[in-house]
């Protein structure tokens, strides 16, 4: 199981980044739930890394690292501070999306805690594992 997640960082990387795209559009656009102003700013950060992620694999780009990291770990420190704005360990009033939609809108709660932007959270946690353990252990 290890060898196959180490040969495999890249793609798995790609499959939970290919998922959180398509999963954040059925969010907005089948599910109708308007995103809020951090949860298009984690997009921004997403979206681009499947593009990014696909190309290394086609590649074998052994320097994926140097362009992917700052995208999963700015979306990551956003995704933190939404879940803290989520679960009420920071007011809203500090924080930037007090206009529009409410970063703390609950649409949906899966087993009573995970949330849309627990699920980003995750996403970014897992994209940056796979790649850092892809940098460690190269493609051949």
């Amino acid at each position: 199981m290890i060898t196959f997640l180490r040969q495999n960082a890249l793609r798995i990387a790609w499959v939970i980044a290919l998922a959180a795209t398509i999963g954040s559009l059925y969010f907005s656009e089948v599910a109708g739930y308007a995103p809020c102003i951090l949860c298009w700013y984690q997009r921004i950060t997403m979206y681009p890394l499947v593009v990014f992620l696909l190309v290394a694999i086609v590649r074998k780009d052994q320097n994926i690292a140097a362009y992917v990291l700052p995208f999963t770990i700015i979306g990551g420190l956003i995704s933190v501070y939404h879940n803290l704005l989520y679960y009420n360990v920071l007011e809203e009033s500090e924080a930037s999306c007090r206009f529009g939609v409410s970063c703390t809108t609950k649409f949906i709660e899966w087993f009573g805690f995970v949330t849309i932007p627990l699920l980003s959270l995750l996403a970014f946690t897992a994209i940056t594992g796979f790649v850092l353990l892809a940098r460690k252990f190269p493609q051949k």
